[in-house]
């Protein structure tokens, strides 16, 4: 007797091996639909997959991860048998799973123009409608080679030929004519993809390599049911309305320019939002207890080495010599915040020291990985280091995640929270990191904070949290971090005098809230659309003079409003009131003020807000009021 344990701890017995599909059929016939990929004994296998032997099985729908991207590599194959049907000459390279969707690499000489993908895309649906079954089957690696070659797959047979060594058997799945070198797992059948999108074509230079020949990229997603697909395509617009890059252009935020790729260049109404964040900042830390220090934006080749950095991070670092001796920029505030707290001598009655800096920092990136504010080359982290003894460790963490969960909420974000493990290229020893990423996790237990385990993720010096923020779009960023390190005060040598008046080795946190303030302007802008609250806005208000004759007037309401700390400008140009409005509307502007014979005579103001329209007349005291109770308590729209 087989028996199955199924998630939730129901057991099935089965007299005879029994295929997971059946399974799932004998579960539900709606779970036996929906079915994508199942999990045995933690694997993800087909759902064609026998199973003679007791076991846990989960079976995973759309809805699961491992779900969606067995989904999205059946919907790559059925792109490529398309392409393959219609452009017989083409080569295949790759077709990945991705986030939100998949792609497929391709050699061919047809240019894959809209036209054309339009053209695969009715052929895809062809494919779909003839429910191919999907089948698996192995071969030798001799034969598999042979067979890639019969059919002209040079990039399949270089992809065989890396593995053949092993002596393996490799696997391909065949859908109709369609052969495919792949290990899967796939669908049942090409018919369960019932919706998909070609979204675009770029070029890809094969495995990424500028040395090797660029190929045509197709991005596409796919999903089982036509709703959840023209969601997704709306998100996919809404995206582009809130795209950074274009928002942060036309409300004079940022630019980025050719002279330095990667190096954003922030423009006065950005310089107002950037500063805004960081005097919050400022406030919050200073009632949590940091301090804040400033340490060197380069320093010597000895100092890297001494941290690591220079043996685990020197591809990311940029060098120059000085008076014959190596120098980095530095890519991390860490090494100087260490050498800041060697300063001076420190007793267990100081700790624990919270030290705070917003560091410019600096790291190589390729100019292909290079987007508006996300992915720079030089930003502000808004480090913290605490200095500790190991009693402190749950205490502080603890308040490192109260802190990050209230910045996080004031601007309206939801969150989860991953506990990264000790990678392969780390330096310390076994004991250290078991302690270190017991320390995490015990903080996380004690707050009844769910997380999930990212295996192998860690930093080469200590486990960490990670943070990952979703925005209004339900899109998710890491932001925040907090680092628990043993090693760097070691190697370091830092200390601190106990109780015991002995020297001890203090104990390091790392960590961000905002991450990169670059990149959190950059997401702060798509969440919100451009339309910070009032708090945040670079211009939180302009006065709107219907006349020429209301110009004096107008000045004098701003030059009060301004002695209040309110950000107000005048638009006194000869428009019509309407093009005024239409023009600060478009500019985001919260507040807008309409100045008349009537509001003038009144020491008045007609007020519209940005989303709620004309709010009605008040005076300019009654409006001041109004404006710093909103910029005082932060108060969304």
């Amino acid at each position: 007797m087989i028996q199955i344990t199924l998630k939730g701890g129901t057991v099935k017995e089965y007299e005879n091996p029994v295929s997971a599909a059946d399974v799932a059929k004998d579960i539900g016939m709606g779970l036996y639909k929906a079915a994508c990929v199942a999990k045995i004994n933690g694997e993800v296998c087909d759902l064609r997959t026998m199973i003679s032997d007791n076991c846990e099985l989960e079976i995973l729908t759309f809805d699961d991860e491992d779900g969606k991207k067995t989904f999205r590599h059946t919907a790559s194959h059925i792109l490529a048998q398309a392409v393959k049907r219609l452009y017989p000459e083409t080569k295949l390279a790759i077709g990945p799973a991705i986030k939100d969707g998949f792609y497929y690499d391709f050699d061919s000489e047809t240019v894959f123009t809209p036209e054309v993908l339009e053209k695969i895309e009715a052929e895809m649906k062809k494919i779909v409608k003839e429910d191919l079954a999907i089948e698996n089957f192995e071969l030798p690696p001799e034969e598999a080679i042979a067979l890639m070659k019969d059919k002209g797959e040079t990039y399949k047979v270089e992809l065989i030929e890396e593995h053949a060594g092993k002596g393996e058997p490799i696997s391909f799945y065949k859908q109709g004519e369609f052969t495919e070198l792949c290990e899967g797992p796939h669908l049942m059948k090409t018919g369960a993809v019932k919706a998909f999108k070609l979204t675009s074509c770029t070029g890809a230079y094969w495995r990424g390599d500028e040395k090797n020949k660029m190929l045509q990229r197709i991005y596409a997603t796919a999903f089982p049911k036509q709703s959840a697909l023209d969601e997704y395509l709306e998100m996919v617009e809404e995206a582009k309305k809130r795209d950074h890059r274009k928002l942060g252009r036309d409300l004079k935020l940022f630019a980025l320019m050719d002279e330095g790729p990667g190096f954003p260049f922030f423009l006065p109404k950005g310089m107002i939002l950037k500063n805004t964040l960081i005097d919050y900042w400022r406030e919050i830390h200073t009632r949590e207890g940091y301090v804040e220090i400033s340490t060197p934006m380069m320093l010597n080749r000895q100092l890297w080495e001494t941290s690591g950095h220079w043996d685990h991070y020197k591809e990311n670092m940029y060098t120059t010599v000085i008076d014959d001796t190596d120098f980095a920029i530095k890519p991390m505030n860490c090494p100087g915040g260490m050498l800041v707290y060697k300063s001076e001598i420190h007793s267990y009655r100081d700790l624990p020291i919270r030290m705070g800096e917003l560091g410019l920092v600096h790291r190589h990136e390729k100019s292909g990985a290079l987007h508006g504010l996300m992915r720079v080359r030089c930003f502000t982290q808004d480090d913290a280091h605490i200095f500790m003894t190991p009693e402190q460790i749950t205490d502080e963490i603890k308040g490192v995640v109260r802190l990050i969960d209230e910045v996080y909420k004031l601007f309206g974000f939801k969150y989860h929270v991953e506990l990264s493990t000790r990678p392969e290229d780390s330096m310390g020893s076994d004991e250290d990191w078991e302690m270190a990423t017991a320390g995490l996790q015990k903080a996380l237990d004690e707050l009844q904070l769910p997380y999930v385990v990212n295996e192998g993720d860690g930093a080469f010096y200590g486990p960490k949290i990670d943070f990952h923020l979703e925005d209004s779009l339900g899109r998710t960023w890491q932001c925040g971090t907090i680092q628990l390190d043993f090693q760097l005060p070691q190697r370091f040598e830092a200390e601190y005098v106990g109780a015991d008046g002995e020297k001890h080795r203090p104990i390091m946190i790392h960590r961000v809230v905002f991450g990169s303030i670059e990149r959190f302007i950059g997401i702060l802008i798509e969440h919100f659309a451009g339309a910070f609250p009032l708090w945040l806005a670079p211009e939180q208000a302009v006065i709107l003079p219907i006349a020429d004759r209301h110009h004096e007037k107008a000045y004098a309401i701003r030059d009060r409003l301004r002695e209040k700390g309110i950000r107000v400008s005048v638009d006194d140009r000869s428009e019509k009131i309407g093009y005024k409005i239409r023009e600060a509307q478009l500019q985001k502007i919260p507040y807008m003020l309409v100045l008349g014979d009537k509001e003038a005579e009144n020491d008045s103001v007609s007020v519209r807000y940005r989303t709620k329209g004309d709010i009605g007349t008040m005076t300019v005291d009654e409006l001041c009021a109004r404006m710093l109770h909103e910029i005082e308590t932060k108060a969304k729209d």
